[in-house]
């Protein structure tokens, strides 16, 4: 082995450090993998129209609480390999899942090419439906207390327990499913997915359009589940469109859809408006929808809370919702709540 001789062994040692420092970063851009997620717990009152109170401590009530890794790898001329694995959970007993018998990685369970024609994935894929309804609504995701997402994926605002209780089918993310995801064209892009039937009944589709511009920002979904229909997953066809314009410090939504339930030969149209405020470190939120199905009782929801942030991570929440379904007691739900993003 060749040795240097001592006056340039410090050269040597220095060049070899920096060599050295100069390939970790080069290694490090090619593969990633990321742990994140969120835990959502509060303390309050759950209620539904028609019934009694029930004093609780609930997991998921602003946003549902779950964990996930994520990676990619640069594979060379403008391609990425990505994969996802997100599981739901319950911090309020420690059980995985947002209800028992879930799936344990039921939120996204996917792999994927990505490159400047866009983003192909294969598994469980986040339904197209279910992201216009969260972005165009002042309280995003909530399934405890968005009106857009109960009376879009709950319907009544109780768990399915009755097929008439149920709004669109198939659920918010869908399993074996390919989902493809447009590059930006000047704020414009779609998505088109479709999950096999594999002896399940025939497939389900779906397609999207988002466009943001400035304050202004719109979207549209449709959907067509038939994937392992029956009383408690029947045949529907889904469409909405949503809007929201900002004018700082007020933002304002807006949605309109419609459901047709083919199983229960019921159409079923929704429309919601809602505005956010945003206030110091915090942020009042609004929201009003109306579900009105062509059979059954109408349902009226409406939310009113208010988030603080106490970091970039973490925020505190307050927030209350009344509901009232035709013939029915009217309802009252509250929650003081903490959210924590990792």
């Amino acid at each position: 082995m060749r040795r240097f001789p001592l006056p340039l062994r410090p050269l040597a040692l220095a060049a070899l450090a920096a060599l050295a420092a100069l390939a970790v970063p080069a290694v490090q851009a090619q593969s990633s993998i990321t742990v994140y997620g969120l835990v959502d717990l509060s303390v309050g009152q759950s209620q539904s129209p028609g019934g009694s109170s029930v004093k609780n401590v609930n997991s998921g009530n602003m946003s549902t609480s779950y964990f996930g890794f994520k990676g990619s790898e640069d594979l060379g001329g403008g391609l990425s390999a990505m994969f996802a694995i997100e599981s739901f959970m319950r911090n309020d007993t420690g059980t995985p899942g947002r209800f028992d018998g879930d799936a344990y990685w039921a939120r996204n369970s996917y792999v994927g090419l990505k490159n400047a024609l866009g983003t192909l994935t294969l598994g469980r894929n986040t339904t197209s439906l279910f992201v216009n309804t969260l972005i165009f609504n002042a309280f995003g995701d909530s399934f405890g207390f968005s009106p857009s997402i109960r009376q879009t994926f709950t319907s009544s605002g109780t768990p399915r327990t009755q097929a008439s209780d149920m709004q669109v089918s198939g659920d918010t993310g869908w399993s074996d499913s390919v989902k493809y995801a447009s590059p930006n064209f000047g704020g414009l892009s779609f998505t088109a997915h479709a999950a096999l039937g594999e002896s399940n009944g025939s497939s389900n589709l779906g397609v999207s359009a988002l466009y943001f511009a400035g304050p202004l920002a719109a979207g549209f979904a449709w959907q067509k589940v038939e994937k392992g229909t029956g009383p408690f997953n029947p045949d529907t066809t889904a469409w909405q469109l949503g809007a929201s314009f900002n004018m700082a410090p007020v933002k304002f939504y807006a949605q309109y859809g419609n459901n047709d339930n083919k199983t229960l030969d019921n159409s079923i149209k929704m429309i919601g408006l809602g505005a956010d405020y945003a206030l110091g470190a915090g942020k009042l939120m609004l929201q009003w929808n109306k579900l009105s199905p062509d059979v059954g009782a109408d349902l009226k929801t409406l939310s009113f809370g208010y988030s603080h942030a106490l970091s970039k991570r973490t925020d505190a929440y307050a927030v209350y919702m009344n509901e009232k379904k035709t013939a029915l007691s009217s309802a009252n739900s509250y929650a003081l709540g903490i959210r924590h993003k990792f």
